[in-house]
């Protein structure tokens, strides 16, 4: 009990920012045709910013099932890395089907607090964790559905930018920290004016078009800026 009110605690700041973050997919689902119900459900199903507002494009534009998984595995290919990372923190507690639920809620803010808890974490830490910033999750798309649909119609498209704001805050530190990064950001905003300007192109969709990019560009940053090899203790007693 003692660990999983350790995690609650600590999930509290991610709740919070989740509950503003998912009142404005709410509102933009709404806005985009979609009943407060849907809205809900998906937020209910699916705990990922960027593959939310993603699919709900891609479902306005009435994309077909394989544009949208594959935008998707694009998208969210970076919880798998994320899941394999923390595993290694896991203690014995966190059997198969506790690891199956948690990494349902692995989301970025989760698996960075997590990883910087000293020593191994068990389950009841981590479902204190995950409990908080799901509810947030789900709660604030419910409330910014409900907003949609009563708020008017100015006002709404206005609290609608607050998620594009929460991608712009994402990318700016590591695009300030790393000149590689700032490459690779620039590359993939490049390509995608590129394909939305140039008329032959004009026929790939909005979830190819964030596939293409994605993998063009990070694609070109392994290949131009690959990080060092690190030298194996062999080596290391060697130099000694």
């Amino acid at each position: 009990m003692k660990q999983y009110l350790k995690g609650l605690r600590h999930g509290v700041p991610i709740a919070v920012g989740y509950l503003s973050v998912s009142f404005a997919f709410g509102i933009q689902a709404t806005s985009s045709g979609l009943t407060s119900i849907q809205a809900i459900l998906i937020s209910l199903f699916n705990v990922t910013s960027a593959g939310q507002l993603a699919g709900l494009q891609l479902m306005v534009s009435s994309a077909g099932l394989i544009e949208m998984m594959l935008t998707q595995l694009t998208i969210n290919l970076r919880y798998a890395l994320m899941s394999l990372s923390l595993s290694q923190k896991l203690d014995k507690t966190m059997t198969l089907p506790h690891r199956l639920l948690l990494s349902f809620c692995n989301t970025d803010e989760v698996f960075v607090v997590a990883s910087q808890q000293p020593g191994k974490v068990g389950r009841a830490y981590l479902y204190g964790l995950t409990n908080g910033p799901f509810l947030g999750w789900v709660l604030g798309t419910g409330l910014g559905a409900l907003a949609g649909g009563l708020l008017p119609e100015s006002v709404t498209a206005a609290l609608g930018i607050a998620i594009y704001g929460m991608f712009v805050a994402i990318i700016l530190p590591p695009f300030r920290r790393s000149r590689d990064v700032r490459i690779v950001i620039i590359i993939s905003v490049a390509l995608s004016c590129l394909i939305s300007l140039l008329p032959l192109l004009s026929f790939i969709s909005t979830g190819f078009r964030i596939i293409i990019c994605a993998v063009i560009a990070s694609a070109l940053g392994a290949w131009l800026m690959p990080l060092p090899d690190e030298p194996n203790e062999d080596e290391e007693v060697l130099e000694a």
